[in-house]
């Protein structure tokens, strides 16, 4: 990746002591930073003016430097670049703070239990909503039925989204309100779960979710609001200072400008718009927008989508399901209609980050994008595969020719490591969560989550990327250890290369003099700790721009 300027540095370097204003200093931390080569550098002290670092240093030579600057003691704590996540649902994660949260369920009846339970804590409203349910999980070998969500709920419409935003889950009166019966068809890019008689059983896949979900009454501004605040508030609290978000529709865009020019975001947003459709034509009118409310909000991404996700068998794959021999996923558009929509962002300047989980729908999207820079040019603006999860072998290097990055997330390997061997099979998993291999041959990946299909903590993908393996030490070694990380490739995938994969290595990723002052102090060094240790590394506080925006409680 390229370097970046080391003009603010040079000139650091030669001012005069006296020259350097600042405001705060942060003193007694044992800072860990990476330089603009990506090379691990150890201080221990901070100084900052006007939100932007002004250098790493000693704490002598710093104090020297201090003047009048606010003195915050670090205590010898550790402290770190704030962590950027790559691939998070900013308004998924909040609405599913208020929403029905079934992420904890571990079985079917402890699920039904559960939303149950919400619906008689909201008698007053009329569609029940929440989601993060996994049948993987509850062991069920099967898919819920409207049935069973009847048991639990049958006077209100019930929507239920599946873990991995690709499946959703619905009640009779639900499917009822949609009109969604035995003669519905399954439409493009999507399928409707049947019996053996052929009736909708309750579980939709990908573009048949849109059978329900288009009826369901869209949410309120103050519900937004409340999302919003909920979903920042566990952002900063887990020491995430930026976050790129994965397809943002136009009242959600409206609401993250309203939040930069009230100043109430506490982490910074880098934005893909949901497809290249009318939301598009309305946000690109003027261009992208990039750096607004001092580097708060950019939008200069779209997102699109090749297929679904494996633990709904809705993942396009080049062979049948291991365990679906009659089933290989399901694509969402045709080569020509996937390459028009990424010409067409192209063309206006936008970078294109396209969700491909199978192999099948990562081959379709590297040939898509052959033929988009054959028309339209656009190699130079880091496009971007996001989750690249199963790709063949043979395809990585198309990885490198094309130019594009490798948006990923450890955590999928470590929560899929039970589940990906039934689906795939032994000899596919040698191109599935291959970090080393994208690595080896100089791909940047920019390292990510996937909230709320996975938690936003950032040290559950670090420790996922290094140890492969869950918090249990499973398995023993770790689970195809061979695709692991190193620590400090982990953390870079997370800080620098996060920041390269959004345009904004200049400005973010690393504490290095110019850039903005976003740090958190954590816990425990996760240099030095064993390895199994870095998932319980807890965040004491969180620092945007020079300010201090969370501190754990006592």
């Amino acid at each position: 990746m390229p370097t970046p300027t080391r003009t603010l540095l040079a000139l650091a370097l030669l001012l005069p002591a006296a020259a350097s204003a600042a405001d705060l200093l942060v003193e007694h931390v044992n800072g860990y930073t990476l330089d603009s080569h990506g090379q691990l550098q150890h201080f221990q002290a901070l100084l900052v003016q006007d939100g932007k670092v002004v250098a790493t240093g000693s704490d002598k030579e710093l104090a020297r430097r201090a003047g009048d600057a606010r003195i915050v003691d670090g205590s010898g704590r550790t402290l770190l670049p704030g962590l950027t996540d790559a691939h998070g649902h900013v308004m998924a994660l909040g609405f599913m703070k208020v929403e029905a949260n079934l992420a904890d369920s571990t079985s079917l009846p402890q699920a039904l239990a559960e939303v149950k339970a919400y619906a008689a804590a909201h008698p007053g409203t009329g569609w029940i909503r929440g989601g993060g349910w996994n049948q993987v999980t509850w062991k069920l070998g099967r898919f819920p039925t409207a049935r069973e969500l009847d048991g639990a709920v049958s006077d209100r419409p019930v929507w239920l989204s599946r873990v991995d935003g690709h499946a959703g889950w619905a009640n009779s009166a639900a499917m009822k309100l949609a009109g969604v019966d035995r003669q519905t068809k399954d439409p493009a890019g999507g399928r409707i779960e049947r019996d053996a008689q052929g009736n909708p059983t309750g579980v939709f896949v990908d573009g048949a979710t849109a059978l329900i979900a288009s009826h369901l009454p869209p949410p309120t501004e103050q519900e937004g609001r409340a999302a919003l605040d909920a979903a920042l508030g566990e952002l900063r609290s887990v020491g995430l200072t930026s976050v790129d978000d994965p397809g943002i529709d136009l009242p959600t865009y409206r609401l993250y400008r309203a939040y930069a020019d009230a100043h109430q975001l506490t982490t910074r947003i880098y934005a893909m718009i949901m497809n290249t459709g009318a939301d598009f034509d309305t946000i690109s009118h003027d261009g992208p927008l990039i750096g607004y409310g001092n580097d708060f909000l950019t939008v200069r991404a779209v997102k699109l989508f090749a297929d679904g996700a494996l633990g709904s068998r809705g993942a396009a794959l080049l062979a049948p399901y291991s365990d679906d021999p009659h089933n290989s996923g399901l694509l969402f558009h045709t080569p020509d209609e996937l390459t028009a929509m990424i010409g067409k962002a192209l063309s206006k300047g936008y970078q294109v980050c396209v969700h491909a989980i199978g192999d099948r729908a990562n081959r379709e999207v590297l040939d898509s994008f052959a033929a988009a820079y054959r028309q339209h040019g656009g190699e130079q603006l880091r496009n971007r595969i996001e989750h690249a999860q199963i790709v063949a072998p043979v395809d990585i290097p198309r990885f490198v020719t094309l130019q594009l990055i490798a948006s990923m997330q450890p955590t999928h390997a470590t929560s899929d490591k039970d589940m990906a061997p039934s689906r795939l099979g032994a000899e596919r998993l040698q191109g599935a969560y291959a970090w080393r291999s994208f690595l080896k041959q100089g791909t940047v990946i920019a390292g990510g989550s996937d909230f709320p299909v996975e938690s936003p903590n950032p040290f559950y993908g670090l420790h996922a990327a290094v140890t492969r393996q869950d918090h249990r030490d499973q398995p023993p070694g770790g689970w195809y250890s061979q695709q692991a990380m190193t620590r400090i490739e982990a953390f870079r995938a997370f800080t620098l290369d996060a920041a390269y994969a959004a345009h904004q290595e200049h400005s973010l990723g690393s504490l290095e003099p110019g850039k903005w002052a976003d740090f958190i102090l954590v816990d425990r060094d996760i240099f030095q700790v064993p390895a199994r240790e870095i998932w319980s590394t807890r965040v004491l506080q969180t620092w945007v721009a020079g300010r201090q925006v969370y501190q754990t409680p006592h």
